[in-house]
C-alpha cells in the first residue's frame, strides 16, 4: 500500500471560495453569488412570512467582473448553500509596465512580480492607467479577486518617478 504513488490535481489547500450564510443575515453593501457569478449586493428586501411558512429574501446585485445587474429570491431562513458567499479579496500592487499584449506587470508586497493581469476593460480606468504611465508616475492598482477570478478595480498615483 505504501508504494502507490498519489497524484494530486489541486493546489489550492482545500480553502474554499464560497462560505454558506443565512439570507436574511446578508445586507446591503455584503457579497453574494448568484448564477455562478460573485456580486455585491445593492438591495435587499424581505417578504412576510406567507402561506407557504417562509419569509422571502429578493436581492439586487451587481457581478463585481462585469458590472451586469442580477437578481435572487431564496427563503429567508436556510443557508445560502446554493447561492453561497463568495470570498473577496482586494489587494494593492505597485504598476511596473504595461506590456504590448494586453498585460500588465505589477510589483507585489514580496518583492515578486505578477505578470498574469490583463489590462482593465473599464476604459475610464484604461485611459488613467496609460496616461499615468506615459508620464513616468508611480501608480498603485487595487486588484479585486473572488472565486478564481481577478480584476484591476482602482487606481491611485502616489507621485512622479
Amino acid at each position: 500500500m505504501s508504494d502507490e504513488e498519489h497524484h494530486f490535481e489541486s493546489s489550492d489547500a482545500g480553502a474554499s471560495k464560497t462560505y454558506p450564510q443565512q439570507a436574511g443575515n446578508i445586507r446591503k453593501g455584503g457579497y453574494i453569488v448568484i448564477k455562478g457569478r460573485p456580486c455585491k449586493v445593492v438591495e435587499v428586501s424581505t417578504s412576510k412570512t406567507g402561506k407557504h411558512g417562509h419569509a422571502k429574501c429578493h436581492f439586487v446585485a451587481i457581478d463585481i467582473f462585469t458590472s451586469k445587474k442580477l437578481e435572487d429570491i431564496v427563503p429567508s431562513s436556510h443557508n445560502c448553500d446554493v447561492r453561497p458567499v463568495p470570498h473577496v479579496n482586494r489587494t494593492d500592487y505597485q504598476l511596473i509596465d504595461i506590456s504590448e499584449d494586453g498585460f500588465v506587470s505589477l510589483l507585489t508586497d514580496n518583492g515578486s512580480t505578477k505578470d498574469d493581469l490583463k489590462l482593465p476593460t473599464d476604459e475610464t480606468l484604461l485611459t488613467q492607467l496609460k496616461a499615468g504611465f506615459d508620464e513616468g508616475k508611480d501608480i498603485v492598482v487595487s486588484v479585486m479577486s473572488a472565486m478564481g477570478e481577478e480584476q484591476m478595480c482602482a487606481l491611485k498615483e502616489v507621485g512622479p518617478k
